[in-house]
């Protein structure tokens, strides 16, 4: 199979599993297993971060208006309370992961990124997302927690723990950073469309910041193949994430989590019974 196709597929895969509950990085070292990139080591573990990037070019595309803190208004630039405030929010989650991404990433990589990780979170984390759902089932009633609907009922606190659970998916892969976040905003009595917008939102500046840290330690000399492939890969997430962002968000207006939960299961369950 040649590479332009090869890096066509991952992009694919990363542009799916990036938005849904799944786990992309999962998937990506699952996915290497099989379809092996003819590239370094040292260039293969860059792309599985900095084609992330293309992924989240398609939340900046959907939801620019949301997240542009500038307002230019009878001829003069001003900033949206409301977005600001927002973006406080957004910086508040991201840092528990960005520090143990700056001191530890290298470290973590070494000792987790295997199929072994992978399929240990996937199995832990659906039955999680199974647990969650049926728990919040049963939160019904005038005894029942209130449930924030709104993304301006989202607290500090909230945001800080948010950024607690993303850590999880920081260190371990086949936890989702996406399915860690949602998890936790679930459990803190956060609507199911709230928490996926702002998990989607949250990986604006996680994955710039990730991306930008194994460009800088890769460098910026590639070979016209890299190149291609880290095009290829990057445009291939872009195109499809937009279709996976559109999907997630109109599937949870009218059904739970359950379903992604099970699919994690079952998928963590077939690669231990096939490397094992």
């Amino acid at each position: 199979m040649p590479e332009w196709l090869k890096a066509i597929i991952f992009g694919v895969v990363e542009g799916i599993t990036e938005w849904l509950p799944i786990s992309s990085t999962g998937h990506m070292i699952l996915l290497d297993e099989f379809l092996k990139l003819d590239v370094s080591m040292q260039f293969w573990e860059m792309f599985l971060v900095v084609i992330q990037l293309g992924a989240v070019l398609a939340v900046v595309l959907l939801y620019f208006g949301r997240l542009n803190p500038f307002l230019w208004q009878q001829g003069r630039l001003g900033l949206r309370k409301d977005t600001v405030t927002l973006w406080k929010k957004i910086v508040i989650s991201c840092i528990p992961a960005g520090l143990v991404g700056v001191f530890l990433d290298e470290t973590i990589e070494d000792m987790f990124y295997h199929w072994q990780t992978v399929a240990v979170m996937l199995i832990l984390v659906g039955l999680w997302f199974l647990w969650v759902e049926r728990k919040r089932a049963g939160n019904v009633g005038p005894g029942a927690p209130k449930k924030v609907d709104r993304l301006e009922g989202l607290t500090y606190r909230a945001a800080f723990v948010i950024g607690l659970f993303q850590l999880l998916a920081a260190v371990f892969p086949g936890t989702s950073r996406s399915g860690a976040t949602i998890l936790g905003a679930l459990l803190l009595g956060i609507s199911r469309t709230v928490a996926a917008e702002y998990t989607f939102f949250l990986a604006v500046p996680v994955m710039l910041g990730a991306s930008a840290l194994k460009l800088v330690k890769f460098g910026f000399h590639y070979s016209s193949q890299e190149l291609s492939i880290l095009i290829l890969g990057m445009g291939a997430a872009f195109a499809v994430s937009v279709l996976a962002i559109r999907f997630l968000m109109g599937y949870i207006k009218k059904h739970d989590f359950k379903v992604f939960g099970w699919y994690r299961i079952v998928l963590g369950a077939a690669v231990l019974v096939y490397f094992l």
